[in-house]
């Protein structure tokens, strides 16, 4: 960030409210009528008065189950107004939320459970899309920490009725919320739980995507996720007369703590999609005039792609902001013709979102070179790797490429009952090692790759980016998705496989990627390209490609290869 940012950003964190929560008293006190959240599936509006209230109803409720400062609830549930000030009330009283992906299974449910046995767990029952009922009732046989099992479920199914065994619904959960609250209100229970939780008191979970191995349980507390939106709300100038959308799932730190808390920390409106629909995110945009909109590079493809999108009013957008992987000049192009500003940043669950900014006047070129600057507050290190003595590797001069670091407290508390993995993550001088490759100069942070995904190949390191960077320049809007895996072989120890995805109405031969990369080093060229159906790379839940899959995918390409022989040759 530029030297008048970071002033801007360090008097923000100096005069930082300690819990999540306070912002939204905050601005119930100075904005009550204020529109804080509009639900857009329903229409429903929700001022900052409502919002604050709403939110304290539900602290007292869950207060009135016996649930205390450090107890865990988890959710699966989509981004609902009520789900919000679920989570909102729990960070009020210092409950730990954790937000699971709707799509997970029983198996996987049963795992996050496992590693963090919560006492409460709100759910979806019956919906028009799919019956949840059966996975809950098997997840109630199978665990034995919770104590307090919530049903969502809508009053047109006729709530009693399909309510699980063992279960309460929301509407019985609720009917005593009134009455709670305005005890609440004599007694103090809220005002009194609030007080016993501090900014560095953990108040989230948020489960890692598993791209490159087994969802972990990040923890993070109320300044890691208030200094990230410092970051952003300072770094891409968002404050109280933006919309934004919020159409990530709120599992993810894209939808939860950069969409939503971003917005509720600078006191804007929330426009909130219970899940994320192309088409209605953009009649969103449309018809609540919204100005800011940030997403993985894949919605704004699933947006594009849509028949008639050209037919929609997008006048109001103001800025864009994409995050999640490198996307070619093109793609850029397209997001300048949507808003007249845009930006990107790194961002993962371990600084609980974004932790490098790109300026807002950048061009479509500068966006291109590099993903940004840190700020003060969260410094970034580029560093060898972390020493067998659990202590931070020598940090590298700039332009060398090594492992991208950073610190401050913004680092998340860890992996929730995790040491070995925590260790593995935060050296023990408070370095967060990131598992990105890269390397920083006066353009900012270049990225180069996952470490665990380099590919050594003919004596040589390849990085996956560089090679998917220069086949998307050659073959530009004939695709839309390219990833590039390390398999192993026989002489070259490993070589590249390359999956390639054409735009839709395109067509893309294998021969066609091979003579692309005929002006790059032939170490860096794909030994395999394997061409995918368009639709068909595989992503993980939250839109990224699923690099764990591509994996397993080349490993069986290889066993093709090797019955045909033509794989293990120079």
């Amino acid at each position: 960030m530029n030297k008048e940012k970071e002033a801007i950003a360090k008097s923000k964190y100096e005069n930082l409210l300690p819990n999540i929560s306070d912002y939204i008293e905050f601005y119930a006190k100075k904005k009550k009528k204020a529109i804080a959240i509009t639900e857009f599936n329903t229409g429903e509006k929700v001022t900052w008065g409502q919002f604050n209230t709403s939110v304290s109803a539900f602290a007292a409720k869950l207060l009135s189950l016996g649930l205390k400062k450090g107890d865990i609830v988890i959710t699966s549930l989509p981004m609902l107004k009520e789900h919000v000030y679920l989570i909102h009330a729990c960070y009020r009283i210092g409950l730990i939320v954790a937000p699971l992906d709707l799509r997970l299974k029983t198996d996987e449910i049963v795992y996050c459970i496992e590693k963090t046995k919560p006492k409460a767990y709100f759910f979806l029952g019956k919906t028009p899309l799919a019956d949840f009922r059966p996975m809950i009732s098997e997840v109630m046989k199978r665990t034995s920490s919770i104590k307090h099992w919530i049903q969502f479920q809508k009053d047109s199914y006729g709530e009693e009725k399909f309510v699980i065994d063992g279960a309460i619904g929301i509407a019985d959960f609720a009917k005593d919320i009134k009455k709670i609250f305005i005890k609440n209100l004599f007694t103090g229970a809220v005002k009194k739980a609030r007080k016993l939780v501090d900014k560095r008191d953990p108040c989230l979970i948020i489960f890692t995507t598993g791209s490159t191995g087994s969802p972990k349980p990040g923890l993070m507390c109320h300044e890691n996720i208030l200094i990230q939106n410092i970051g952003l709300a300072v770094g891409f100038e968002l404050g109280e007369d933006d919309k934004m959308l919020v159409n990530l799932p709120p599992s993810h730190v894209g939808g939860l703590t950069e969409q939503l808390a971003t917005t509720i920390y600078g006191g804007g409106e929330s426009v909130i999609l219970h899940i994320f629909n192309p088409e209605m995110s953009l009649q969103a945009i449309e018809k609540e005039k919204i100005t800011v909109v940030g997403q993985i590079p894949a919605l704004f493809n699933l947006e594009w792609q849509l028949p008639n999108y050209s037919s929609f009013n997008l006048s109001s957008l103001r800025f864009l902001l994409y995050g999640g992987q490198e996307v070619p000049v093109e793609f850029l192009k397209k997001m300048q013709e949507m808003a007249p500003k845009i930006g990107t940043g790194l961002g993962l669950t371990e600084t609980a979102g974004f932790c490098t900014y790109t300026d807002v006047d950048a061009s479509v070129e500068d966006i291109a070179k590099s993903i940004g600057f840190d700020m003060a507050i969260t410094p970034l290190t580029v560093r060898k790797p972390m020493e067998s003595n659990g202590m931070a590797g020598a940090e590298l001069p700039k332009g060398e490429i090594g492992e991208i670091c950073f610190s401050g407290p913004q680092i998340f508390l860890g992996y929730y009952g995790d040491p070995e993995n925590t260790a593995k993550t935060i050296s023990k001088d408070g370095y967060c090692y990131t598992g990105d490759l890269g390397f920083y100069d006066e353009l900012g942070i270049h990225f180069v790759g996952r470490g665990k995904f380099v590919i050594k190949t003919k004596g040589y390191q390849v990085y996956p980016q560089d090679v998917i960077n220069h086949i998307s320049k050659k073959l530009g809007n004939k695709v839309s998705n390219i990833a590039c895996i390390g398999a192993p072989h026989a002489i070259y120890m490993e070589a590249i496989i390359a999956f390639v995805e054409p735009a839709p109405g395109a067509k893309v031969t294998a021969d066609e990627v091979l003579k692309a990369c005929d002006d790059i080093s032939s170490y860096s060229r794909p030994s395999h390209v394997e061409i995918l159906e368009p639709g068909t790379m595989p992503l993980n839940r939250v839109a990224k490609v699923d690099l764990m899959e591509l994996k397993n995918k080349a490993a069986q390409i290889v066993e093709r290869l090797k019955k045909e022989g033509t794989w293990d040759k120079a």
